[in-house]
């Protein structure tokens, strides 16, 4: 496995982090107002990503 293909699996899109936590989106950006949630990237079309690492932390 190339280290692109690990990048890219280790960065999880909005819907796959609720799915994981059982939590709806709302809850998801209540939490990230509330520093709660894990950190975010904002990529530039404005979509949140969360790294795996991040997650699981």
């Amino acid at each position: 496995m190339t280290a692109a293909v690990r990048s890219a699996r280790s960065i999880l899109t909005l819907t796959q982090v609720c799915d994981e936590l059982q939590i709806s989106r709302s809850t998801f950006y209540d939490w990230r107002q509330k520093r709660r949630a894990p950190r975010c990237v904002k990529l530039p079309n404005g979509d949140l990503r969360v790294r795996r690492d991040d997650l699981d932390d």
